[in-house]
């Protein structure tokens, strides 16, 4: 399989760090986009700093979920940020991600199944009777249905999702190294076989430049 594409989490605020991780993580080894979430889409200046950001790959992961309406709403009001990517919930249902996908026009529409935050023992407080694993199973069946462009899942459900999905699959809770930060399902990059990995600590944290030289290296 190919080398992974990397999204690099800009999780935070602060638009100097932003500039700062977009400037010093070009490189001509590998292909990379920029993943901006609710943090940074909720500050103060986030949204225009999107709207004047040209010929990068955008990933906005909102992660939306909510009722058919309202997100069709969403995802019309950022039609204008000429975005690449938008993550939408799978559990916001079959009739929600058939809407949006059908308005959603060159924005890829990404489903997320579940939380790489969450494990077994998470999914029964909530309510879930299934394993993480057959649950994403199931979500990816019905990000299939709606013909949605990439699914959202952690390392471990790769090889489960690829089976049902044979479009992109984007998978959160990598690091380049050892260290884990919250996640409860992650994994080493090298160790990955997504189309595209999400990665913010392990990059954005120290010398950006070397730490994207020890990507390269390890993948």
């Amino acid at each position: 399989m190919k080398k992974p594409k990397i999204f690099i989490a800009c999780d935070t605020t602060n638009l100097t760090k932003v500039k700062k991780i977009i400037a010093q993580s070009q490189t001509n080894k590998i292909k990379i986009g920029y993943k901006f979430g609710l943090e940074f889409m909720n500050s103060k200046k986030g949204r225009q700093f999107i709207s004047k950001l040209k010929n990068k790959i955008i990933f906005i992961d909102l992660k939306l979920n909510d009722t058919v309406h309202t997100m069709l709403s969403a995802v019309k009001a950022l039609k204008d940020l000429r975005i690449n990517y938008l993550t939408v919930h799978v559990s916001s249902g079959l009739a929600a991600l058939k809407a949006v996908k059908k308005v959603s026009g060159s924005i890829k529409i990404v489903g997320v199944t579940t939380l790489t935050s969450l494990n077994d023992k998470d999914l029964r407080k909530i309510g879930y009777n299934r394993s993480v694993k057959n649950l994403v199973a199931h979500q990816t069946k019905l990000a299939k249905q709606a013909s949605l462009d990439a699914v959202v899942c952690s390392p471990f459900e790769v090889n489960i999702v690829r089976k049902i999905f044979k479009k992109e699959i984007i998978t959160p809770g990598v690091q380049i190294g050892k260290k884990n930060y919250d996640q409860k399902r992650s994994m080493e990059a090298k160790k990955v076989k997504s189309d595209w990995l999400v990665i913010g600590r392990s990059i954005t944290q120290g010398n950006i430049k070397k730490n994207i030289q020890k990507l390269i290296k390890s993948l």
